[in-house]
C-alpha cells in the first residue's frame, strides 16, 4: 500500500476516509502478528510506517469533524 499523503486525504469523503483507516488497521494487525510469530522482522520498517499513516488518517478525520 502506498504511503498517505495528507494532501490528498484531505480531498476524500468521510466514506474514504473510514475505509482508508478501516484498510489500515487490518494491516497493521496482520503486520503484529507476522512479527509476533517470527516470520518478518520487527526492524523492517513497515509497522511503524502504518502506525504513523493511521495517525495521519485519524487527524484529517478530526480536523473534518468525523467521528470514527
Amino acid at each position: 500500500m502506498p504511503r498517505v499523503k495528507a494532501k490528498n486525504l484531505r480531498e476524500q469523503d468521510s466514506d474514504q476516509l473510514r475505509d482508508r483507516l478501516f484498510e489500515l488497521r487490518g494491516e497493521l494487525m496482520k503486520l503484529s502478528g507476522l512479527a509476533a510469530r517470527g516470520m518478518i522482522q520487527k526492524q523492517s520498517g513497515k509497522i511503524p510506517r502504518i502506525r504513523k499513516d493511521i495517525a495521519r488518517v485519524l487527524t484529517i478525520m478530526k480536523e473534518k469533524g468525523i467521528t470514527e
